[in-house]
């Protein structure tokens, strides 16, 4: 089969389009036959090293398709099925493994790459949402990367709960995106200081918790748009990491808690993967929810779908199609 292999951290260059073994399913997984499979910016993370793997790997945790072997002691799955997942091993390739007891069932009503786009930004979105923060009616929340893939997702689900959503973009074109999904204001934040907006917003109060998937150059004006007491919920870094810093900066803002939650700990139960896969699918399939498939790529052209997403060329997702 073919995949793309990073032997060495760093740019674009690093990912070669190879020939490799297929691979086998142990115990617990199955193969998939990949039908599509989600770029994502911790894609991104493994390939510069920022979150290191042992190389060489293939990327790509988000993936949907039909499996085509199953490995022992998998009861509840057979070849055949359509399934998605959020936690592959190696989606960026024809067949790729994926562990049993993270595996979702694709209703009939969705295509495979509706069910790809869906996974890691969807239930990402459900679990800041429902879970990180649960919000209720009459909170109020600022979603960074409003119309990105968790950002235009989360904005539709803060509101489904009842939330006040303000959200962030870079132009007027991804600001009429957000909008569509349901801001109720969206910050044009290269034209105007966004926390000073949202303290205007909340008539100096500041919001009930930041959505922050941008990290290093939105931390300080995340936390300055918070009212005491106030989340913010740092749950990405497409500007860099955060430096270390003195806590004591929450104290003096205002008693604020900070968390960096990950997808892995919110889906750590089959029940809590089932509860977030049967809302997101059925919401998709009642028309309550919308997804925004920006572009695709074949696989052999993934170095240009890294570039469009780092480049936040993009206002969706980006799937690569082997």
């Amino acid at each position: 089969m073919y995949a793309i292999r990073v032997h060495e951290t760093g740019g674009t260059e690093q990912l070669s389009y190879a020939e490799v073994p297929l691979p086998e399913p142990g115990s617990g997984q199955v193969r998939v036959k990949v039908a599509a499979v989600g770029v994502n910016f911790i894609d991104i993370y493994h390939r510069t090293g920022l979150y290191p793997l042992p190389r060489p790997f293939t990327p790509g945790l988000e993936v949907a398709g039909v499996i085509d072997a199953v490995g022992p002691d998998v009861s509840e799955f057979t070849t055949g099925d359509q399934v998605a997942t959020a936690l592959a091993a190696g989606g960026y390739a024809e067949y790729a493994l994926a562990p049993a007891e993270k595996l979702v069932r694709v209703p009939a009503q969705l295509d495979m790459q509706q069910a790809a786009a869906a996974m890691l930004q969807g239930f990402t979105a459900h679990y800041l949402s429902h879970s990180t923060f649960p919000l209720k009616a009459g909170d109020t929340a600022l979603v960074h990367a409003a119309a990105g893939g968790v950002g235009r997702l989360l904005v539709q689900m803060a509101k489904k709960l009842g939330a006040r959503v303000f959200g962030t973009a870079g132009s007027e074109e991804k600001a009429q995106l957000a909008r569509s999904a349901g801001a109720d204001e969206v910050i044009l934040y290269k034209q105007e200081d966004f926390a000073a907006a949202v303290r205007s917003l909340t008539n100096g109060r500041g919001v009930d918790v930041v959505y922050d998937s941008v990290g290093v150059s939105t931390f300080e004006g995340s936390l300055d748009s918070l009212r005491p007491r106030g989340y913010l919920v740092l749950y990405g870094q497409s500007s860099g990491p955060i430096p270390p810093f003195n806590p004591s900066i929450l104290n003096a803002k205002g008693s604020l808690f900070l968390t960096r939650p990950t997808l892995a700990h919110y889906i750590a139960t089959r029940e809590e993967l089932n509860w977030r896969a049967n809302d997101l699918f059925g919401w998709l399939a009642a028309g309550e929810l919308t997804l925004r498939i920006d572009r695709t790529y074949p696989l052999s052209e993934v170095a240009a779908a890294h570039r469009a997403l780092e480049g936040r060329e993009t206002a969706g997702k980006i799937l690569l199609i082997p």
